[in-house]
């Protein structure tokens, strides 16, 4: 069975675990820009979507957005390792991964 990009990325940010702990919902993958986004539940950083894309080097780049009356991002980290995703993704929503 092949492993898609998409579903690596969402084992290493937790998978179910990740999805149920931070509401993610309306996930969108894109093969050709190699990124996921998603919308996630109410959090103290006032973040709603996320954008997570491999990128050259085999990294990957992180982009928070707040969809309100307009566009605007939040924050943007690029070139983050795969086992600092989920410590990155606290950092800047505020919500929890882990127990």
């Amino acid at each position: 069975m092949e492993t898609t990009f998409y579903s690596e990325i969402l084992k290493q940010l937790g998978g179910r675990r990740f999805l149920m702990m931070t509401g993610a919902k309306n996930l969108v993958y894109d093969n050709q820009d190699l990124s996921i986004s998603m919308k996630i539940m109410r959090n103290a950083k006032k973040v709603t979507h996320v954008k997570i894309k491999l990128n050259s080097l085999d990294l990957y780049d992180l982009t928070f957005y707040n969809c309100g009356k307009e566009l605007k991002i939040v924050s943007e980290i690029n070139n983050i390792y795969c086992d600092q995703l989920q410590e990155i993704f606290e950092q800047h929503t505020g919500l929890y991964l882990t127990l």
